[in-house]
């Protein structure tokens, strides 16, 4: 009798010992033994805790940074373009969709079989705001000039939210069919294109063989 008594009271201090340790504990759970990997759950905290990454629910990563109302419709745009042939787009960054660059091949007209690079980028407060839209191969045109710069009616005054990246690139594309000598931003390619279309044509063909015109190298894309 005596002994099981003592058995019962060992149990009991030993119990009690236990309880008191796992309150002692910094996370008031259970105590880990020396040499012991931390849980899952304590390496989510931790990714959080100094800021790591982590998977969401819908299986995305987030870097902790709340998605801009721009980043948000992008990536909704991103998955309905459609360039067909012409337009190829290419994310140097598939964690980021708010920079890109598109490239177009016109398969006709004055440029045609040659390939033009252009870069986007989008903002904030897209698409309340357009997209900013630079070309980066050197090229002589009316509507864009040779710093690169596109004169786009949507990318300006014309742009509305209900557009997209793919309207504007629909809107590139034509430029290269159609391009508008009466909105310039390249006024002697304008004035040429007006005056003289076989000349302006001539000019054209020159800059695609990697010709210098006026002083100025043109890259060689036919």
């Amino acid at each position: 009798m005596l002994a099981l008594k003592l058995k019962k009271k060992k149990e009991a201090e030993a119990k009690a010992k236990a309880e008191a340790e796992a309150a002692a504990a910094p996370d008031g759970g259970a105590v880990q033994s020396p040499g012991t990997a931390p849980s899952a759950s304590n390496k989510v905290s931790l990714l959080g805790a100094v800021g790591g990454k982590k998977k969401k629910s819908d299986g995305t990563v987030s870097n902790g940074k709340k998605r801009t109302p721009g980043e948000i419709r992008i990536q909704k745009d991103i998955a309905e373009l459609d360039g067909g042939k012409v337009a190829d787009p290419h994310f140097p960054n598939a964690n980021d969709l708010t920079f890109f660059d598109v490239s177009i091949t016109p398969d006709s007209g004055f440029w045609r079989n040659a390939t033009y690079k252009f870069t986007f980028d989008i903002p904030d407060h897209y698409p309340h705001s357009p997209p900013k839209v630079h070309c980066d191969t050197k090229i002589y045109h009316p509507n864009i000039n040779l710093e690169g710069k596109v004169c786009l009616n949507i990318l300006r005054e014309d742009w509305k939210p209900v557009l997209d990246v793919n309207a504007v690139i629909y809107g590139l594309i034509s430029l290269f069919y159609e391009p508008n000598p009466n909105d310039p931003l390249n006024h002697e390619a304008a004035e040429l294109f007006r005056k003289d279309t076989k000349q302006f044509e001539r000019l054209v063909q020159r800059t695609l063989r990697g010709g210098v015109m006026d002083g100025v190298h043109f890259e060689k894309l036919v």
